[in-house]
């Protein structure tokens, strides 16, 4: 089935933005290399507001900063004149979600944070994207250069695509396209992309 709709994560994937996570985590108190919105959520009730504050903090920051990786205006053109419908999914929050899209000139609809639908690797901001533009899971494609990235297109039933900025890693198998950075979807799903 061909591909007519790619939704991408935002951070590390469209733009670098300067997000260190493990500062994050010891600000917070949490253990290094938890899942940081999972052990937030799961942060007595008395904490949470401290805890959210904190990464909230940091994503202004980030945000305020964040540059669109090279190729990314001229790839998204191209793949809208190809006909191809562009969405975003991100675990970032609405505000830094807005911010990095108007900061960085990009469009994409629709664009979705974790107040908008339940994080990543949850399938639902997928499949609620999918119903917005009318398509079954299978013509979409999910674009990120993380597990949960991965995890919520399997879930969702879309496909996947990892960017890996040349790391290399263990979960990589679990996407249909590995590419080194963004600029190479096109080649890399040829095939799959549909003039």
């Amino acid at each position: 089935m061909r591909l007519r709709g790619i939704v991408f994560d935002l951070d590390g994937t469209l733009v670098r933005q300067e997000l260190d996570f493990e500062a994050i985590r010891r600000e917070i108190g949490v253990p290094s290399g938890t899942p940081l919105l999972e052990t937030l959520a799961g942060l007595p009730e008395a904490d949470q507001a401290r805890a959210w504050e904190i990464l909230d903090q940091h994503e202004r920051a980030a945000a305020s900063k964040a540059e669109a990786f090279p190729g990314v205006a001229d790839l998204l053109g191209d793949l809208a004149e190809r006909g191809l419908r562009l969405g975003l999914l991100s675990r970032n929050s609405r505000n830094s979600v807005e911010t990095v899209l108007a900061r960085c000139a990009l469009a994409l609809d629709p664009a979705l944070s974790r107040e908008d639908a339940p994080h990543k690797p949850n399938p639902h901001g997928l499949l609620r994207i999918c119903e917005t533009w009318a398509m079954v899971p299978a013509e979409v494609l999910m674009v990120g250069d993380y597990i949960y990235d991965l995890q919520a297109g399997k879930n969702a039933g879309t496909r996947t695509a990892l960017v890996t900025h040349g790391k290399v890693w263990e979960f990589a198998s679990l996407a249909d396209w590995t590419i080194p950075n963004l600029c190479d979807l096109p080649a890399a799903c040829g095939l799959a992309f549909a003039r």
